[in-house]
């Protein structure tokens, strides 16, 4: 295979869960072309995944960015498309792309099930493992070597975070309150309690994360946290992996930040209630996820349908999160100073 196109579209921490399947692809044929179809919102993040030969993107939903799209693709001519989402969508696209060989995941592992017949070669994945595992199965249909698991991120240097960072006066850490479902959000004034105990304890300064309608949130944090917190300066997506680059602990729910600082190495405690951390957790077995998922009722939804009260992360108390702090900063202690 000379030419072989990757197709993921969305979203953040998708992206990052689709690396290490993309790496041992990369791997298994280091002279080939591998371009990446994704859409137009997550364009900055692959530009930094320096594996990748070169980006095809869709840029609308319309028959239009459709037509573009394929018109681009179908100038390649290219020997393999591999469909890592199994929407509908993205097995149309991996189709349309006139891929000599189109592959995807067997009905029962497609989120969409429709997306079956436009594959030539649907490859069997157990669905319920962690989805980077899920995702190596693909690799491995390839002839890829599936032993490895890495993610292939450029380092990020940034003048205004080294001089945000050198304020700080002491190690740190990222808290990270706002989460694109409801569902996934743990109470601001838990994180604050947090901050607290993480100064009394770790003699770190936690910076609190935000992003788009979430400074009132990140506000609350640092309110509720007797100075312990600092408010993030406003960052975009270069700026808070630079961030996360220097960071000893990051505190969060299941959101793409989360998944992307964990892909850095960053010591991880994600908070966990929708959604399953078996599948969707940090890979390194050093992180202490918090998880709700066996008692909660609302899985893979927005919003909790329980009252505000005993809502599944509502129900994650401050001394349980501490916990897994200390635990998840001894192990990083024992391990020494992480390499970058």
């Amino acid at each position: 295979m000379s030419r072989i196109l990757i197709v993921r579209l969305g979203s953040l921490g998708d992206l990052v869960h689709t690396l290490p399947a993309v790496a041992a692809i990369r791997r298994a044929n280091p002279e080939a072309r591998i371009d990446w179809l994704v859409d137009s919102p997550h364009r900055e993040f692959l530009e930094l995944v320096p594996i990748l030969s070169s980006l095809v993107v869709l840029r609308g939903r319309g028959i239009r960015a459709w037509l573009d799209v394929r018109r681009e693709l179908r100038a390649t001519s290219y020997d393999v498309a591999v469909d890592f989402q199994g929407l509908l969508k993205s097995a149309a696209l991996a189709r349309l792309s006139g891929a000599t060989r189109v592959v995807g995941f067997d009905r029962r592992a497609l989120r969409e099930g429709t997306a079956a017949p436009f594959y030539t070669q649907r490859v069997p994945a157990d669905d319920g493992q962690h989805v980077i595992r899920k995702n190596l199965e693909l690799a491995a249909a390839l002839g890829a070597d599936t032993t490895r698991i890495e993610f292939p991120i450029s380092t990020i240097d940034s003048a205004s975070v080294r001089t945000f960072v050198a304020g700080l006066g002491s190690d740190y850490a990222l808290l990270n309150p706002g989460a694109a479902w409801p569902n996934k959000r743990w109470p601001p004034e838990r994180l604050g309690a947090a901050a607290r105990l993480i100064r009394e304890r770790h003699g770190m300064v936690s910076v609190v994360l935000w992003g788009p309608g979430e400074r009132e949130a990140a506000d609350a944090v640092v309110a509720s946290s007797g100075g312990a917190a600092r408010i993030a300066p406003e960052t975009g997506l270069r700026d808070l992996m630079a961030l996360a680059q220097g960071a000893r602990l990051m505190i969060s729910g299941d959101t793409g930040p989360t998944h992307l600082a964990a892909a850095l190495g960053i010591p991880m405690v994600p908070l966990f209630g929708p959604t399953n951390p078996a599948r969707n957790g940090p890979w390194a077995p050093e992180d202490v996820s918090i998880s709700r998922y066996d008692t909660c009722e609302c899985h893979y939804e927005r919003r909790c349908r329980r009252d505000a009260g005993t809502w599944c992360l509502g129900t994650i108390p401050v001394d349980e999160v501490m916990s897994a702090v200390d635990a998840r900063l001894r192990r990083a202690n024992q391990a020494g100073p992480a390499v970058r």
